[in-house]
Parts: structure tokens; sequence; C-alpha cells
């Protein structure tokens, strides 16, 4: 199928308050185009590097999201050109967006990730670190944490349910206190082969790659 084809699929399972990033990493900016044509606004990139050149060369009314790992050492590259941050994954990083959004006078939206299967393999905190994470976001005057992403395990469908409905328990739990630079809006779950089950358990943020530009 065409990537409009592909678009058309997925809206027409979409309610209205639902984001759909089209993760356009490693794609050259004519399948980006493509997607843009059919109404696709926020892209999503795994590395620094990738998003910067697409950033300096396609649509300025497009929202980018970094999904990937966010080194702090790259943070300053970032400032003002990234929507949403979707990988908030330790204090040390925090401190450092703080520190360089700061010294820049600009508010940096993220995601708290969550590692919700405690994978070695994967970024994200765990839940029992989270406590300690809000505290320090509470600190802060240039971070605002808009919500939670988790990229979870692979497995069947009744594996992928429980983890996002574990992930969504998290995200309720927070919605219902009162935080200082913290508000539950964004719930970033859901990848190509899961995203139907995420949104039946609570998403209302998807990110999809290959249902969307085909496989890499």
């Amino acid at each position: 199928m065409s990537i409009k084809e592909n678009i058309q699929k997925i809206e027409e399972t979409l309610e209205d308050d639902i984001t759909l990033i089209a993760v356009s990493k490693t794609k050259p900016l004519e399948a980006l185009e493509e997607a843009y044509s059919y109404g696709i606004r926020d892209f999503g990139e795994n590395k620094v590097q990738e998003l910067l050149e697409k950033y300096d060369n396609f649509h300025e009314d497009v929202k980018w999201h970094l999904i990937g790992h966010l080194q702090t050492n790259k943070v300053k590259y970032i400032v003002d050109k990234v929507f949403l941050i979707h990988s908030l994954d330790s204090i040390k990083l925090l401190q450092q967006i703080e520190k360089i959004y700061g010294s820049n006078d600009k508010i940096a939206n993220v995601l708290i990730q969550i590692n919700i299967g405690k994978e070695e393999t994967k970024a994200g905190i765990f839940e029992e670190e989270l406590d300690a994470l809000v505290n320090e976001i509470e600190k802060c005057k240039y971070v605002k944490a808009l919500g939670l992403m988790v990229i979870i395990p692979k497995g069947d469908e009744q594996e992928n349910r429980k983890y996002f409905k574990s992930t969504k328990n998290i995200w309720d739990k927070l919605k219902e206190q009162k935080f200082k630079n913290i508000t539950m809006k964004h719930l970033s779950m859901g990848m190509s082969s899961d995203y139907i089950t995420a949104l039946e358990e609570g998403s209302n943020m998807i990110r999809v790659g290959q249902g969307i530009f085909g496989k890499r």
C-alpha cells in the first residue's frame, strides 16, 4: 500500500483527540513530503543529527518529536527545534535540559519514559524511580513534563495489553495528583505492530513508522 493509503487506514481507526506521529527515522525527505501532503504534521526522529538535518530542510509548521534516547551532550542542539522530547529517562538528563534551556530562556516540553518491562536493553526509568524524578521536575523552571512514553517488550497481544495497562495505571495515578511542572496530557504508547491495542488501553499518542512508510 502507498503512504497515502497507509495514513488513511490508520486515521480511520483514530478518534479526534489522538495524535498520530509519523516515525520518519532513516526515511528521505521525499517520503516525509508525501506524508505531509496527506495532512501529517507530527514527525518522530530517533537521532538528534538526523532531526536537525530534516528540520533545516522541511516545512516550518511541522512538529518534531524526539523519540530516541537523548544524550546530555546533544541537548544544546535541539533547543527551540523540538516540539516534544519523549525520552526523559534520568535525573542527570533532566538537569542538563533545565540548564541548557534555562540559559536560552526557553521551555522544554518532555515526556517521562518508563521502562515498564525493566529491560536492560531499553532506556527509561523503572516505576519505583518515578517519585525521585518527579521531585526533581518540580524544582525546575524550564522543563514541563506533559505525560509518559513507553516502549514495551516484544510479546503477543495479551502481554502487550498487560504492559499498556500498567503504564496507563501509572499515568492515571499521576493525573489524579497536583504537581508543579507536571501534567498528564499525553500518553505516548503504541507503534506500528501494537497501536490498536495501545489505543484500546488508553493511549492518546501513537508512533507509527513502518505502518506509514513501509519496511526499512
